[in-house]
């Protein structure tokens, strides 16, 4: 497997570097929900453009990272499913899917991979655990009242990532996330009794909380029925993010 980009993602697939031959990943580009650089998405829509015809003269097959996150799905009233008709509700949701709608039409085989949050050792610290931690050390940590967040581990993501690959999947779109949306103020909960920390909180009046389908994912891998999936897998994400940062625990 060919790896485009060097950040988080990337770093995570390069043990699998010597499998999928047929397979160009596409793991760069912006990955800050919140980011709305029209520079910065015009850059990745050239990058996956360029890839995508390397992809289409050479017959490779490109794996391309979207979101499920809120961008995507927040404006849904029941689970987000790979099938359901989307109105993106943040620009960068918007991009996402623009750049779904790009790659399917630019003739190249591909992979669509729509992401949940994902956590693990060395992610960016303008992603929301590294965040949150950092904050609620300085004692403060804002919270939107009503946010939710279906975070999965990036160690069981790259499993699904291969198992995915192997079956030889092409022209499909597919939710990888734990199917579990977590709200905010749960995930400092855990945190502030594994850290030995107690937080002021300062509530915003904003956020959305939404579900994402894993009845694809379930069924195309179902090795995830061992992974721990359900309303306490959040618990282990954050342990073992913890744990590989070396963060000292009040447990």
């Amino acid at each position: 497997m060919e790896i485009v980009g060097n950040g988080f993602l990337a770093r995570n697939l390069r043990p699998y570097a010597d499998r999928h031959p047929d397979t160009v990943a596409v793991a760069a580009g912006v990955s800050w929900a919140s980011g709305t650089s029209d520079a910065d998405f015009a850059r990745e829509a050239a990058l996956l453009a360029d890839v995508a015809v390397r992809c289409r003269a050479t017959g490779r097959r490109l794996l391309f990272f979207s979101t499920a996150a809120t961008g995507m799905y927040g404006a849904m009233d029941g689970p987000g499913r790979e099938d359901s008709h989307i109105v993106p509700c943040t620009p960068y949701g918007a991009h996402k899917l623009a750049l779904e709608q790009q790659l399917r039409a630019s003739g190249a085989d591909y992979l669509i991979l729509r992401l949940g949050h994902l956590v693990g050792p060395g992610q960016p610290a303008h992603q929301l655990i590294p965040a949150l931690i950092r904050q609620m050390r300085e004692g403060d940590v804002r919270v939107q009242r009503d946010a939710a967040r279906d975070l999965i581990d990036v160690r069981d993501v790259v499993t699904v990532i291969d198992r995915l690959l192997a079956q030889g999947l092409r022209g499909e779109i597919v939710n990888v996330a734990s199917g579990v949306a977590v709200p905010v103020g749960h995930i400092v909960d855990h945190l502030e009794e594994r850290l030995g920390l107690r937080v002021n909180r300062a509530y915003q009046d904003a956020g959305a909380q939404h579900d994402i389908s894993i009845e694809k994912l379930r069924s195309l891998v179902p090795e995830t029925a061992a992974m721990g999936f359900g309303p306490f897998y959040h618990r282990q994400v954050l342990d073992a993010f913890l744990a590989s940062e070396g963060a000292s625990s009040g447990a």
